[in-house]
């Protein structure tokens, strides 16, 4: 079955980066403001409030998209639960 990814899609009052509603994931891909405290802060209350509506958040930063996106892609697919076979 086809999976659509939908890119800066809103969700209440918060814009994601992607979103998979057949899954009910959204994917975050975090840059360095991320890291500094008052991001982490913003961070974790998104993911709170995300989670309340039931939607669970998979984070990766920029370095990991940058030096290890085979990896992100297959961790992404395996928490899916999307068998990267059929994507060929």
């Amino acid at each position: 079955m086809p999976v659509t990814v939908k890119r800066q899609h809103n969700i209440e009052d918060y814009i994601v980066d992607f979103y998979v509603a057949s899954k009910r994931t959204v994917i975050e891909v975090d840059g360095t403001q991320h890291m500094l405290p008052e991001g982490k802060r913003a961070d974790e209350k998104r993911d709170q409030d995300l989670a309340k509506w039931g939607i669970r958040v998979l984070r990766y930063t920029n370095i990991d998209i940058n030096y290890n996106f085979d990896g992100v892609t297959q961790d992404i697919l395996r928490k899916l639960e999307i068998d990267s076979e059929t994507l060929k």
